[in-house]
């Protein structure tokens, strides 16, 4: 078994690398991880084959894709807010490299099974209708655009029997580590992240504004989770909105308050911003993922088991006052 991890070295990425080799030890199975750069955690272990290199570059993706992988998952893409300022590198890399990506296995003819991270930015509009499996996705910005397409293009070169893809529709993932990225809806970790490490954070709308929301625990876990879903069982449309919880930002607030007390959530303000609030307030906060929960995907249970999650993984020690 081959399995590459486009997108490897990432948040998201090197968690499903790790959490994926220790559910198959098998020394005779290969990992291999691409992306731009890699943590020393990847770099400094053998049982990954980390390479450096870019998405957006054919001849680079061309030489990973020779070796045949059974199993891809398809994590690389320039985030919604870097995409909506640099219009050429969004496409660059969330369209033409994804679509590159499907050419390149349609050509080999040795038909891999495909995780793709899609993205609810993919729907827009309405934000009182609770989207559906059946729902059209009508996004309001480049990244979201880029996204619905590669969706539908993983679906049309499953149907030819090219490659064998799942498309998972990714709610707003949340707590992520590390420095605030160039996500639009990057400030929906910051208000739990820097509070907790003694920084000041803000978020740009309405506390009363909603968001689907989804712990990077269970992200990993619904990705695994894809990979070992039959194509019988997925059926003919290849989109799966995955199971997240409709939180306010005033909640999250709220539930930090309850975790970490009064003086964390002190160092939150609110600071409006016109052009994150034209990108997240598109996005529909109501889903109905009825098809996900049939096959098997997860949530959390609610926003505090979240926070709890990331204390723990982070070794943050509280002293609640």
């Amino acid at each position: 078994m081959h399995v590459l991890i486009i997108g490897g070295g990432g948040f998201i990425g090197s968690r499903l690398a790790i959490e994926y080799r220790q559910q198959h030890p098998d020394p005779g199975s290969s990992l291999t991880l691409f992306d731009r750069h890699f943590p020393e955690k990847l770099t400094n272990n053998p049982q990954f084959d980390c390479i450096q290199g870019d998405f957006g570059d054919p001849s680079q993706v061309d030489a990973l894709l020779d070796k045949k992988p059974d199993l891809i998952f398809h994590l690389a893409a320039v985030v919604s807010g870097e995409a909506e300022k640099n219009f050429d590198l969004g496409m660059q890399v969330n369209l033409n490299g994804s679509l590159h990506l499907l050419e390149k296995c349609r050509a080999l003819g040795h038909r891999p099974r495909i995780v793709f991270a899609s993205s609810c930015g993919i729907f827009g509009g309405d934000m009182q209708q609770v989207i559906t499996e059946d729902t059209a996705p009508k996004p309001r910005s480049s990244y979201g655009t880029q996204k619905a397409i590669v969706d539908l293009l993983m679906n049309d070169y499953s149907r030819r029997g090219f490659v064998d893809a799942r498309c998972l529709r990714l709610p707003t993932i949340t707590v992520r580590p590390g420095k605030p990225n160039a996500a639009t809806s990057s400030f929906l970790s910051g208000i739990i992240r820097e509070p907790l490490n003694g920084q000041p954070a803000s978020y740009p709308v309405d506390p009363s504004s909603e968001f689907w929301i989804l712990s990077p625990k269970q992200v990993v876990k619904n990705f695994l989770h894809a990979a070992n879903l039959s194509p019988e069982l997925i059926g003919e449309d290849r989109t799966i909105n995955l199971p997240g919880l409709t939180v306010s930002v005033q909640h999250m607030i709220d539930c930090l308050e309850r975790v970490a007390g009064p003086r964390v959530t002190q160092r939150i303000s609110y600071r409006p911003d016109a052009f994150l609030q034209s990108i997240v307030l598109t996005w529909p906060p109501h889903f109905n993922t009825r098809k996900a929960t049939d096959l098997g995907f997860t949530a959390d249970r609610d926003v505090e088991e979240i926070i709890r999650n990331y204390i723990r993984e982070e070794n943050i020690q509280l002293t609640v006052a």
